[in-house]
Protein backbone atom coordinates (compact mmCIF):
# COMPACT_ATOMS: atom_id res chain seq x y z
CA UNK A 1 0.00 0.00 0.00
CA UNK A 2 1.26 3.49 -0.78
CA UNK A 3 0.12 7.10 -0.50
CA UNK A 4 -0.81 8.61 -3.85
CA UNK A 5 -1.13 12.09 -2.30
CA UNK A 6 -1.79 13.90 0.99
CA UNK A 7 -2.92 17.54 1.22
CA UNK A 8 -4.50 20.15 3.48
CA UNK A 9 -7.76 21.52 2.06
CA UNK A 10 -10.69 23.76 2.92
CA UNK A 11 -13.12 20.95 2.14
CA UNK A 12 -13.40 17.39 0.85
CA UNK A 13 -16.03 14.72 0.35
CA UNK A 14 -16.86 11.53 -1.50
CA UNK A 15 -19.52 11.74 -4.20
CA UNK A 16 -22.31 9.19 -4.55
CA UNK A 17 -20.18 7.55 -7.23
CA UNK A 18 -17.22 7.27 -4.85
CA UNK A 19 -15.22 10.11 -6.43
CA UNK A 20 -12.96 12.06 -4.10
CA UNK A 21 -13.67 15.81 -4.28
CA UNK A 22 -11.07 18.17 -2.78
CA UNK A 23 -11.62 21.94 -2.58
CA UNK A 24 -9.15 24.67 -1.68
CA UNK A 25 -5.80 22.88 -1.32
CA UNK A 26 -3.30 24.98 0.64
CA UNK A 27 0.24 24.77 2.04
CA UNK A 28 0.41 28.07 3.93
CA UNK A 29 -1.80 30.14 6.20
CA UNK A 30 -1.72 33.34 8.16
CA UNK A 31 -3.27 33.69 11.61
CA UNK A 32 -4.02 36.74 13.75
CA UNK A 33 -1.65 35.67 16.54
CA UNK A 34 -0.35 32.80 18.63
CA UNK A 35 -1.49 30.53 20.12
CA UNK A 36 -4.25 29.88 17.63
CA UNK A 37 -6.33 27.10 16.10
CA UNK A 38 -7.11 26.68 12.41
CA UNK A 39 -10.59 25.13 12.63
CA UNK A 40 -12.08 22.35 10.52
CA UNK A 41 -9.05 21.71 8.35
CA UNK A 42 -9.55 18.80 5.96
CA UNK A 43 -6.50 16.56 5.76
CA UNK A 44 -6.95 14.33 2.74
CA UNK A 45 -4.92 11.18 2.13
CA UNK A 46 -5.37 8.97 -0.91
CA UNK A 47 -4.06 5.46 -0.33
CA UNK A 48 -3.64 2.99 -3.16
CA UNK A 49 -3.52 -0.71 -2.50
CA UNK A 50 -3.55 -4.12 -4.14
CA UNK A 51 -5.02 -7.49 -3.21
CA UNK A 52 -1.92 -8.15 -1.07
CA UNK A 53 -2.96 -5.25 1.18
CA UNK A 54 -6.24 -6.90 2.25
CA UNK A 55 -6.57 -6.98 6.03
CA UNK A 56 -6.06 -4.68 9.02
CA UNK A 57 -3.62 -1.75 8.94
CA UNK A 58 -2.87 1.08 11.37
CA UNK A 59 -2.85 4.65 10.05
CA UNK A 60 -1.26 7.31 12.28
CA UNK A 61 -1.26 11.10 11.96
CA UNK A 62 1.12 13.20 14.06
CA UNK A 63 1.04 17.04 14.07
CA UNK A 64 4.50 18.50 14.76
CA UNK A 65 5.31 22.19 15.33
CA UNK A 66 8.41 24.02 13.99
CA UNK A 67 10.34 23.23 17.20
CA UNK A 68 9.85 19.49 16.58
CA UNK A 69 7.29 19.06 19.38
CA UNK A 70 4.35 16.76 18.70
CA UNK A 71 1.19 18.76 19.43
CA UNK A 72 -1.09 15.75 18.96
CA UNK A 73 -1.28 12.40 17.28
CA UNK A 74 -4.09 10.06 16.39
CA UNK A 75 -4.25 6.57 15.00
CA UNK A 76 -6.94 4.29 13.73
CA UNK A 77 -7.41 0.88 12.25
CA UNK A 78 -8.08 0.61 8.55
CA UNK A 79 -9.69 -2.67 7.46
CA UNK A 80 -9.09 -3.24 3.76
CA UNK A 81 -11.49 -5.57 1.99
CA UNK A 82 -10.63 -7.19 -1.34
CA UNK A 83 -11.49 -5.02 -4.34
CA UNK A 84 -14.00 -6.06 -7.00
CA UNK A 85 -11.32 -6.53 -9.66
CA UNK A 86 -7.95 -7.94 -8.55
CA UNK A 87 -6.17 -6.52 -11.61
CA UNK A 88 -6.83 -2.89 -10.53
CA UNK A 89 -5.38 -0.94 -7.62
CA UNK A 90 -7.84 -0.19 -4.83
CA UNK A 91 -8.51 3.46 -4.08
CA UNK A 92 -8.72 4.16 -0.33
CA UNK A 93 -9.53 7.85 0.35
CA UNK A 94 -9.18 9.16 3.92
CA UNK A 95 -10.68 12.51 4.94
CA UNK A 96 -9.81 13.72 8.44
CA UNK A 97 -11.45 16.94 9.66
CA UNK A 98 -9.23 18.44 12.32
CA UNK A 99 -8.72 21.60 14.35
CA UNK A 100 -5.00 22.37 13.95
CA UNK A 101 -3.36 23.86 17.06
CA UNK A 102 -0.75 26.49 16.19
CA UNK A 103 1.56 27.75 18.92
CA UNK A 104 4.28 29.56 16.94
CA UNK A 105 5.07 30.73 13.43
CA UNK A 106 7.05 28.47 11.11
CA UNK A 107 6.93 25.20 9.24
CA UNK A 108 4.58 22.57 10.71
CA UNK A 109 4.53 18.95 9.59
CA UNK A 110 1.76 16.35 9.45
CA UNK A 111 3.54 13.02 9.67
CA UNK A 112 1.68 10.02 8.28
CA UNK A 113 2.64 6.47 9.23
CA UNK A 114 1.19 3.25 7.91
CA UNK A 115 1.69 0.17 10.08
CA UNK A 116 4.26 2.10 12.19
CA UNK A 117 6.33 2.96 9.08
CA UNK A 118 6.69 6.68 8.25
CA UNK A 119 5.05 7.06 4.85
CA UNK A 120 4.53 10.77 4.17
CA UNK A 121 5.17 14.24 5.55
CA UNK A 122 3.01 17.17 4.55
CA UNK A 123 4.32 20.61 5.44
CA UNK A 124 2.28 23.70 6.29
CA UNK A 125 3.91 27.14 6.56
CA UNK A 126 2.21 29.26 9.23
CA UNK A 127 2.75 32.96 9.70
CA UNK A 128 1.10 35.32 12.11
CA UNK A 129 0.57 38.96 12.77
CA UNK A 130 3.51 40.50 14.58
CA UNK A 131 2.89 41.29 18.25
CA UNK A 132 1.29 44.67 18.79
CA UNK A 133 3.60 46.99 20.71
CA UNK A 134 1.90 50.00 22.20
CA UNK A 135 4.08 53.08 22.04
CA UNK A 136 4.85 54.68 25.35
CA UNK A 137 2.75 57.76 25.91
CA UNK A 138 4.65 60.51 27.65
CA UNK A 139 2.98 62.41 30.41
CA UNK A 140 0.21 59.95 31.31
CA UNK A 141 1.55 59.29 34.81
CA UNK A 142 3.43 62.53 35.35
Amino acid sequence: MHISFAVFADGANLSQEGKLNVLGVFDALHVGGFPSVHPRTHFVVRLKGSMEDTGAHTLTFSWVNPAGESLWSSDGELNVAPGPNPSFEMDLPIIAVIDLPLNMPGLYTMQVSLDATPTAEVRLHVSGAPPVVMPAQAGIFS
